[in-house]
């Protein structure tokens, strides 16, 4: 019997999306032909994939014309193209997927890996959020398989459009296939980890500035994105210099190493929007996997798994004292640290994608 070929369409970095990956992977396992297609960027890392990957160079790269470009090109490339299925990666890749697979009969899934149109970026550009908005409002209503990455999204979404939205978590595999590097840190004091994307509303400035409270400790920073060097001044600026570090991007296959050597891993998003409000950040999962204790901010989804858990600590505000005082109280605390890091070994092995993915089977037949 011939496989039946699926296309995945995303618009960020294809090799830094562990939740792609993870998923074009299971797919494979469930025997799909599989093929991705996203962009190229200047400062992509090459990957070996078991699957296809076709990177198409954008004369756009930001704001409305690149989502214009991104959707025309990709509806005339999936017109000329056969495929039993497409999943569709966030808001901004949905229009060409939505009507490509009306015209052609193709099965639609939609993977909402946020909740895009009140995403932090959004807060304050009124047009711009009404037209996200819109598209949602438009599109969402329409399509029978999606799924997205926490209840609190997904009940957003049920209230509003009575989607039937599912809940895939973006959590780690247990047992990955990881390329060992051995591992030097810029700094020989204890590290504050931050990994993940440089945008706005990640806690970053203040976690910063709480440094200056608390001896022994250096923040590493792992990631890239629109604020990196707005952060590298705010660094500058704050004297602080030698005590904050900028890895750059990882690939994926090599970030664990990074992970498990620090200290405590920070997951400090701000209420900057209802997304950051309702969001479950796969690092947070990483950091439970990779033993290390987790300082988070007081977002629902994100204390619900600290709290049922008990791995890590929450702040009362995003203040630099209230930061440091928290982080400070845990680090004096031994057998609280202790404590933390046996939980997360239980709690590793049910917090693992290799039962989190079953829920896809619902999805994908």
């Amino acid at each position: 019997m011939k496989n039946k070929k699926i296309f995945v369409a995303v618009t960020n970095d294809i090799s830094t999306d562990y939740r792609v990956h993870k998923i074009c992977n299971y797919l494979i396992s469930k025997n799909y032909e599989v093929l991705v297609y996203g962009r190229t960027l200047s400062n992509t890392i090459g990957v070996n994939r078991a699957y296809d990957i076709v990177r198409v160079k954008h004369v756009f790269n930001n704001n409305f014309l690149f989502y214009a470009e991104y959707n025309l090109r990709l509806f005339f490339y999936l017109i000329f193209k056969k495929f039993d299925h497409i999943l569709s990666n966030d808001l901004d890749t949905l229009p060409a997927c939505f009507f490509i697979s009306r015209l052609k009969k193709i099965d639609l899934v939609y993977d909402s890996h946020e909740l895009f149109s009140e995403g932090p970026e959004l807060q304050g550009r009124v047009f711009v959020q009404h037209f996200w908005r819109a598209l949602e409002s438009f599109f969402l209503p329409k399509i029978k398989k999606s799924y997205t990455v926490s209840a609190a999204i997904a009940n957003f979404y049920e209230k509003k459009y009575h989607n039937n939205m599912g809940v895939i978590r973006n959590i780690p595999l247990k047992s990955d296939v990881l390329e060992l590097e051995e591992v030097v840190f810029p700094t020989t004091k204890r590290v504050v980890l931050y990994q993940g994307v440089l945008n706005p509303g990640r806690g970053l400035k203040p976690m910063i500035k709480a440094l200056k409270f608390i001896d022994n400790l250096d923040l590493i920073i792992i990631g890239y994105g629109k604020v990196a060097d707005e952060l590298k001044a705010f660094v500058t600026a704050e004297k602080m210099e030698d005590r904050v570090y900028f890895l750059g991007r990882i690939s994926r296959e090599k970030l664990f190493n990074y992970t498990k050597k620090a200290t405590l891993g920070m997951v400090l998003e701000e209420p900057l929007g209802l997304s950051f409000e309702y969001s479950l950040p796969n690092k947070l999962f990483d950091y439970i996997h990779a033993g290390i204790p987790i300082v988070a901010g007081r977002l629902p989804e994100i204390t619900s798994i600290i709290k049922e858990y008990n791995v890590g600590v929450i702040v009362k505000d995003y203040t630099p004292k209230e930061i440091a005082f928290t982080i400070q109280n845990l680090l004096n605390n031994p057998t609280l640290m202790h404590e933390i890091k046996e939980n997360q070994k239980k709690v590793a092995p049910i917090l693992c994608w290799e039962k989190e993915s079953r829920k896809l089977d619902k999805y994908f037949i």
